[in-house]
């Protein structure tokens, strides 16, 4: 399998195994790699009344550093973006009062995947 398509199916595993393991936690998924100019939402779920946007990041190992350190400022822009247009396409979601956050899963290896709950925050004019 060449490097490229490897690292999607990695990815595409990865996914499979932080969307079993949320909905372990009660978590229910919406929706899977939805994608926008200018990002991606790898998983969409609803944990009670909250819409989550997931992001899941994966290191093979630990060598390369832990994968909850690699969603810098400007991966957090664009799945800022994505979820606004995510919000856009799905007016039952785009409503005032509806509670939203930015969970982060991160798995390394074979390893249990870690869940960061509002990892991040989204300034006002959200």
């Amino acid at each position: 399998m060449s490097e490229p398509g490897r690292s999607v199916f990695l990815g595409r595993r990865a996914e499979q195994k932080a969307a079993a393991f949320l909905e372990h936690l009660g978590y229910e998924i919406l929706d899977r790699n939805t994608t926008y100019r200018g990002g991606e939402l790898d998983l969409v779920a609803r944990q009670g009344a909250v819409l989550c946007f997931v992001e899941v990041r994966y290191r093979a190992d630990a060598l390369m550093g832990d994968p909850l350190e690699t969603v810098g400022q400007v991966k957090q822009s664009r799945l800022i973006q994505a979820a606004r247009q995510y919000l856009r396409d799905r007016p039952e979601w785009d409503r005032p009062d509806q509670l939203m956050r930015f969970d982060v899963v991160g798995i390394v290896g074979d390893d249990e995947p870690v869940l960061v709950q509002n990892a991040f925050g989204v300034d006002t004019g959200w």
